[in-house]
């Protein structure tokens, strides 16, 4: 079986669809939103700079202090080995004498100490034989920094991380510094390395420090961005969204509603403007109904008043036409003209009055479940004379099982009556593409009638004319059945009385397709038609 996935947002959850919803509807949002996350992007950038300034000062002094306290310390010491260059040649004992002073100042001030060497020998920290304050890591050396003091070489110092161990075996560690320095040992005339290793624990605090204090401050200023930005947004947006709500009260004909104008900035005077376009369209739209109420009620009267001059004429004509056999030809020629002109005088007089109900909103419809195969049968049936005169065969192609609809069987007959006998009447008398085809398809949710037709067709742009009122595409060709002009517009509005569609194709030399969609149920709302619109024998240009 073939799955397939549900097609725009519907398979999201319900609080994500709403959350999209009112991100797509909401320019305020979008905007307060579009703000806070430049700001974030610009915050952290600012942040990120500043605390690698701060680092790196902090860093930079610090490493200038341990230096020069190296310095000052190795100094001292060089001077204790001279003093005492004469009076001792222990090595061992040298060494300590060396260290410990060192270890206790380190004590003090915060710093450890590793003598190790001598150098050009055995003299790494991993081969022993080094003094060093108790408790600490002799590992905290880093190996590069041995390397450079593995001959003689002057003051170098680097980063590193200070291993320690307390009384109970718990092992600490903390960033630091390691400054290296050689002194030469009187006892063996070698030279030896101290390495200080100075703890970064206090500028640790301080980043630390910086960076909450940073932190802090970037939130409160996103929050702050944030709230003048909804701020500032609000004053341009509610304005706007006044403007939609009259808009759409305009739209729903309550033509009275104007904006409330206050101040004279901008927006006071696009509201001003907007409330005097308002006033213009009502005074038109009032001069429109008002001619489109005159139009009407002259068309309707007239209609009215031309039954009764009508109805004398219809009963003379009739004596006239019934006794043209006792005339001589040319009169009675005449007679059947005139008979002929009052039935299509009749016929317009219906429509007029017809279209006058459409225009004064009194159509209504009668709902029944109708078949449009039985429809379809009956129109072609009915108009089957008047085709086999243009010698041409109008034949339906339906589905044998019903093809209902709720619909005004009246009005649906009407529609398809004049589709037909337009079909005919631009159908030539020598059939070149084939006879009139009426289609008729449905689904669940719409039903739909085609009548395909073989003749002059239609040229571009003329399918969204046909249904105009008295539109012609052709004016100087007869109307062979009789038509006032006003059949398609009729058929128009009777579709969407039905809440349907009615559509038409055609093409030069290839005839033309009107098709009648109906919803299957009143107040339906069309999706898509079950027959298509284009005729399936035509094949369509590539673009």
């Amino acid at each position: 079986m073939l799955h397939l996935r549900p097609r725009g947002s519907h398979w999201l959850p319900e609080p994500v669809r709403r959350a999209l919803t009112f991100w797509r509807r909401s320019i305020q949002a979008r905007v307060v939103v579009s703000t806070v996350l430049l700001s974030i992007a610009v915050i952290t950038v600012v942040g990120w700079y500043l605390l690698q300034q701060v680092q790196d000062g902090l860093l930079d002094h610090r490493v200038a202090a341990v230096v020069a306290e190296s310095n000052d310390e190795t100094a001292e010491a060089r001077d204790r080995l001279e003093a005492a260059s004469g009076t001792d040649a222990d090595v061992a004992s040298q060494k300590l004498d060396l260290v410990d002073p060192i270890v206790q100042a380190g004590e003090t001030r915060g710093f450890s100490v590793v003598l190790a060497g001598p150098t050009g020998g055995n003299g790494r920290i991993a081969d022993g034989g080094v003094n060093s304050t108790p408790q600490l890591d002799t590992g905290s050396v880093p190996a590069s920094l041995e390397e450079h003091f593995d001959e003689e070489a002057s003051t170098a110092w680097t980063y590193t991380t200070i291993r320690t161990t307390d009384d109970d075996g718990v092992t600490t560690t903390s960033p630091g510094i390691v400054v290296g320095s050689q002194v030469l040992l009187p006892a063996d005339a070698q030279t030896y390395t101290l390495y200080y290793l100075f703890p970064l624990d206090e500028q640790e605090e301080t980043m630390a420090l910086v960076t909450r204090a940073l932190l802090t401050a970037a939130v409160l200023l996103i929050v702050l961005v944030a709230g003048m930005t909804w701020l500032v947004t609000r004053q341009v947006v509610t304005p706007i969204r006044m403007a939609r709500r009259v808009a759409e009260r305009l739209a729903a004909g309550q033509l009275q509603e104007r904006l409330r104008v206050s101040g004279e900035d901008d927006l006071a005077r696009l509201a001003t403007s907007f409330n005097q376009m308002a006033s213009n369209l009502q005074r038109q739209i009032r001069q429109l109904e008002e001619l489109s109420r005159v139009q009407r009620r002259f068309v309707s009267d007239v209609s009215h008043e031309l039954r009764t001059p009508l109805t004398t004429v219809r009963m003379a004509s009739d004596v006239l036409h019934d006794a043209r056999a006792d005339f001589d030809p040319t009169t009675a020629r005449a007679a059947e003209l005139l008979q002929t002109e009052l039935d299509r005088f009749e016929t317009l007089l219906a429509d007029l009055l017809e279209i006058s109900r459409f225009d004064a909103g009194a159509a209504v419809l009668e709902l029944d479940d109708i078949n449009l195969v039985d429809v379809a049968h009956r129109i072609v049936d009915a108009t089957r004379p008047l085709a086999r005169q243009r010698n041409v065969e109008v034949v339906v192609r339906a589905p044998e099982h019903p093809c209902l609809a709720e619909a005004d069987v009246r009005r649906v007959e009407r529609v398809v009556r004049n589709l037909v006998t337009n079909a005919i009447d631009h159908t030539g008398t020598e059939r070149s593409g084939g006879d009139i085809v009426v289609l008729v398809e449905g689904d669940d949710h719409a039903a739909a009638i085609a009548v395909r037709d073989y003749g002059i067709g239609l040229a571009p742009g003329e399918a969204a004319m046909v249904f105009n009122r008295f539109w012609r595409a052709d004016p100087a060709r007869a109307r062979t059945s009789g038509g006032t002009g006003l059949g398609l517009s009729i058929s128009l509005e009777d579709t969407h009385l039905h809440g349907g569609w009615l559509q038409a194709w055609g093409r030069p030399g290839e005839g033309a397709q009107f098709r009648l969609t109906l919803p299957r149920r009143a107040g339906g709302v069309l999706r898509h038609s079950p027959l298509p619109l284009v005729p399936s024998d035509v094949t369509e240009p590539v673009t």
